[in-house]
């Protein structure tokens, strides 16, 4: 993974493992957990539109890497103390059976009722305020940052940020509250044709397909391991039949040499 504290910048607008998942420095693993396991819901790659997918899965492999340092008690140690983290390691990990080692499948009706339960929420809030912070107002990036947010969240968004404003939190940006109108009917204009493309799709269905294809994949790389392992076994064979010839074969030249020798 590319610099981990670069990405967590970019994707979540801060550098602190901590407050990227919202909870105390003296978190017990259990609440680390179950933070990692409620942010990590609103972008599950399998749960989200296609247009959203790579940056839901970049969200989620860094929260997968967070969650690995934080729940390793010498990692986590190493992280507190100095700040530092190992980049290499995890590199080529697949965050997805990550997450399902530690939690159970989850439905559509999981990320719905998550949803309704972070709306409107002092975590939500805390999210926009971070987002629009971090993005200098940029409301295409705060409408990306921000969980279950969209072209129909604008008015509810605005309004949050502007108590903010009022109650002197945040500083006004033009580029949040005098958006121009061209960039603001393009984000909308495509808000609308990825809603009609996401229209007519039947999500338990989907769901079962995405199931129905890890299931086949897990069956094709079980089978081409096989594969590998019945095609090394046999040159092995081979090998030892190839070498015991040679063996055989190797003291009879000796012999020979021998012989002649003694002749002369």
């Amino acid at each position: 993974m590319a610099n981990l504290r670069k990405l967590c910048e970019e994707y979540f607008g801060s550098k602190d493992f901590y407050d990227i998942l919202n909870i105390d420095k003296t978190a017990s693993q259990q609440e680390i957990k179950k933070a990692y396991y409620k942010l990590s819901l609103s972008v599950h790659p399998d749960r989200v539109e296609e247009s959203e997918k790579a940056y839901a899965t970049e969200k989620f492999k860094i929260l997968g890497k967070i969650h690995s340092i934080l729940q390793d008690k010498e990692k986590r140690k190493v992280y507190d103390d100095t700040g530092d983290f190992d980049e290499e390691s995890d590199d080529f990990c697949n965050w997805l059976n990550y997450w399902k080692s530690m939690f159970k499948t989850i439905t559509v009706d999981d990320i719905k009722n998550y949803e309704k339960s972070y709306i409107g929420s002092e975590t939500e809030i805390r999210d926009i305020k971070k987002a629009y912070v971090s993005n200098k107002g940029n409301m295409d990036r705060i409408l990306e940052m921000v969980p279950f947010s969209n072209c129909e969240s604008e008015p509810r968004i605005i309004e949050i940020v502007q108590k903010l404003v009022d109650d002197g939190e945040v500083e006004a940006y033009k580029t949040f509250f005098n958006e121009s109108k061209v960039k603001k009917l393009r984000r909308h204009k495509k808000y609308k044709k990825e809603s009609e493309e996401c229209a007519d799709i039947d999500f338990e269905e989907l769901s079962n397909q995405i199931s129905k294809r890890q299931e086949e994949r897990t069956k094709q790389f079980a089978d081409m391991i096989s594969s590998i392992e019945d095609k090394y076994s046999k040159n092995s064979k081979r090998k030892a039949i190839t070498n015991g010839k040679e063996d055989n074969k190797s003291p009879n030249k000796k012999v020979r040499r021998s012989t002649r020798t003694s002749k002369k």
